[in-house]
C-alpha cells in the first residue's frame, strides 16, 4: 500500500526536516519523497489528519502482556493492537509469564507470535532461571534468539554476586542487564510509599531509602565489573541524583521512569482504590518534580507506561490482596505531554532505542516508514471507552490528558483510529 501523509509537522531532532510541515509519499514501506508538497500520481491512499504531526515510531521498554499463561489479563494479538492504537511501534516484552520468559524457546514462542504485526515485538529474557534469583538464565542463547535484555521482572536481585556474574559475563556478547531498584529486607511488607499519607490511612509504607539503597549497591557493582546497567522505573528524588553522580563517573548506566509516577502523588491513596496500588509506589511531589528535571536534562533517559494488565479478581479486592499493576498504553502520550513539552515528551519515547538495540529510522528519503501520528494538543479525558485492552486496571482513568494519538505506520501497515 502507497500512502501520502499531507501537511505532517515533522518532530525528529535527527531530520533535516524537524519541526516542518511536509508531504510524506510512502512507498512499499520506504519514505520516498517528503517535500513541502507532492502531487498524488500514484493514486496513494491520502492521510490528512486534524494538526497531524508525526515522529519516529515510539519505543516502550517495559510493557507485559499475559499470553503465554495469563491470557485472561491480556493476550498478545490485542496487546500489540493496544500498542499500535497508543503509538508505539516497538515494545519489550517483560518476564512475568507462565511459562517465564528464561530460555531460547521462550523467547522464540514470543517472536513467532507476534510476527507480521504493525507493531515489533522485542522479548525481554529473565536474568535468572524462573526469575528465582539463584542462577544465571540462557543469557546468551537468549540474546541470540532476540532478546533485547535481561530482567527478573520488578524482583530485585538480591544476591550481589549474581548481579556481579550478569554484568561480567553479558559483556562478552553486549547483554543488557536490568535490576528492579528495590531492597526487600527495607520495604518488608510495605505496600505504599512512607510518609504522612501511609501513617494516616494506616497503610504499610515502602520507604524512598528501600529504592536507593539498592541503587547505590548496584552502582558500586557496577563501577566494579564496567558493565551495562538499566535501571527501571526509578521513583524519588534522590535516585535521580544518583544516577546523575554514576553518569558523571562515566559509568554506563541508564533508567527509566514509570508514566504514573510522573502524574501522581501518594495523596490519591485516599481512596483506597487498587487501581493506585503500584510498584514503584506513588511518591510525593517533590519526588515527581525531581523526576521532571531529571528528564529535562537527560539524566532519566527514557519514560514507559509500565504497561501491567491484571485480571479483575486480582485487582477489584482488598487494598492488602491487591495486586501490584496498571494499564499505561492507552494513556502514556497524553498524560506525558501534560508535563513535558511536545519535543521533550518525543524523545523521551524513542531515546531509549539505542540502549536496547532497537532499530533507528529517522524521518528522511530513503529510510524505513516507523512513525507515531498524533496530534499534540487535543486535550481529553481518559475513561473506560478509551481502554482496548483486555483489562482495565487503570491508574490515569479521569484524568485530564494533551494529545491524541493518531496511530502508527510501521512494517508496511499502517493502524489509525
Amino acid at each position: 500500500m502507497n500512502i501520502l501523509l499531507r501537511s505532517a509537522t515533522i518532530i525528529d531532532a535527527s531530520s533535516k526536516h524537524h519541526l516542518k510541515k511536509r508531504d510524506i509519499l510512502i512507498e512499499n514501506g520506504i519514505l520516498t519523497k517528503i517535500k513541502a508538497s507532492i502531487a498524488n500520481t500514484n493514486k496513494a491512499k491520502e492521510i490528512n489528519l486534524a494538526n497531524l504531526h508525526i515522529s519516529q515510531g515510539w519505543f516502550d521498554s517495559s510493557v507485559s502482556f499475559g499470553e503465554p499463561g495469563f491470557e485472561e489479563r491480556e493476550t498478545i494479538t490485542n496487546g500489540l493492537k493496544t500498542a499500535a492504537h497508543s503509538g508505539f511501534t516497538h515494545v519489550a516484552v517483560n518476564t512475568n509469564l507462565n511459562p517465564v520468559t528464561d530460555s531460547k524457546s521462550t523467547i522464540k514462542f514470543l517472536k513467532s507470535e507476534a510476527s507480521q504485526n504493525s507493531v515489533n515485538l522485542y522479548p525481554i529474557g529473565a536474568l535468572s532461571n524462573k526469575c528465582e534469583g539463584k542462577n544465571l538464565a540462557e543469557l546468551y542463547d537468549m540474546k541470540n534468539e532476540g532478546a533485547v535484555s535481561f530482567y527478573d521482572y520488578k524482583k530485585s536481585i538480591e544476591n550481589p554476586n549474581l548481579l556481579k556474574i550478569a554484568l561480567q559475563y553479558s559483556q562478552s556478547f553486549d547483554g543488557l542487564v536490568q535490576s528492579f531498584p528495590f531492597e526487600k529486607a527495607i520495604a518488608k511488607q510495605g505496600m505504599v510509599n512512607e510518609e504522612v499519607n501511609s501513617t494516616l490511612l494506616g497503610l504499610k509504607g515502602i520507604p524512598a531509602l528501600a529504592e536507593e539503597l539498592q541503587i547505590i549497591r548496584d552502582l558500586y557493582i557496577l563501577e566494579y565489573t564496567e558493565g551495562k546497567l538499566h535501571i527501571p522505573t526509578i521513583s524519588t528524588k534522590k535516585s535521580v541524583a544518583l544516577i546523575k553522580g554514576a553518569k558523571k563517573k562515566g559509568l554506563q548506566v541508564t533508567c527509566s521512569v514509570a508514566i504514573s509516577n510522573l502524574i501522581l502523588t501518594d495523596d490519591v491513596l485516599e481512596t483506597f482504590d487498587t487501581n493506585y496500588k503500584l510498584m514503584p509506589p506513588l511518591r510525593t511531589k517533590t519526588d515527581i518534580n525531581a523526576l521532571i528535571k531529571g528528564l529535562k536534562e537527560g539524566v532519566i533517559d527514557g519514560v514507559t507506561s509500565d504497561h501491567n494488565p491484571i485480571d479483575i479478581e486480582h485487582k477489584k479486592t482488598e487494598f492488602d490482596h491487591a495486586y501490584y499493576g496498571s494499564i499505561g498504553l492507552e494513556s502514556c502520550f497524553g498524560a506525558l505531554n501534560t508535563v513535558l513539552d511536545t519535543e521533550t515528551a518525543i524523545n523521551t519515547l524513542t531515546d531509549l532505542k539505542e540502549t536496547f538495540h532497537i532499530p533507528i529510522n529517522t524521518i528522511e528519503e530513503g529510510n524505513k516508514a516507523d512513525l507515531s501520528l498524533f496530534n499534540p494538543k487535543t486535550e481529553w479525558i481518559f475513561s473506560k471507552k478509551d481502554i482496548i485492552s483486555k483489562s482495565k486496571n487503570a491508574a490515569l482513568l479521569g484524568r485530564k490528558l494533551k494529545g491524541k494519538v493518531y496511530g502508527v505506520i510501521s512494517n508496511k501497515k499502517i493502524v489509525t483510529k
